[in-house]
């Protein structure tokens, strides 16, 4: 029997700082100012329970641990639960779509 689809991708607000780190500007030449520096990953998890993680320095992104604000469920809700293959291809498009629309975007 196969499993149920459980993987989720999940979209973290960054805190404007961010951009204060040479890293992460480098990553984002197209970066518009104003919008958003998010972070796009993908779990097992509920992720709620994955940003409490990041937070807390647990499997943690530095990134979000010293920046992250908040889950942005409007951009990723509609796509979970899936199977690890599509959650996985789902959290590389959600990148490009966020860059190509000027968010500062970091992926693991």
């Amino acid at each position: 029997m196969a499993r149920r689809p459980h993987y989720h991708v999940y979209v973290i607000e960054l805190s404007k700082d961010v951009l204060l780190e040479p890293r992460f500007r480098k990553s984002n030449p197209d970066y518009v100012e104003g919008q958003p520096c998010v972070y796009v990953g993908m779990t097992g998890l509920d992720p709620d329970v994955r940003f409490d993680k990041h937070k807390a320095g647990i499997q943690a992104n530095r990134y979000v641990t010293k920046y992250g604000l908040r889950l942005l469920p409007d951009l990723y809700e509609g796509f979970n639960p899936m199977r690890y293959e599509d959650a996985q291809a789902r959290e590389v498009e959600i990148g490009i779509d966020l860059r190509s629309a000027g968010f500062g975007v970091w992926q693991a």
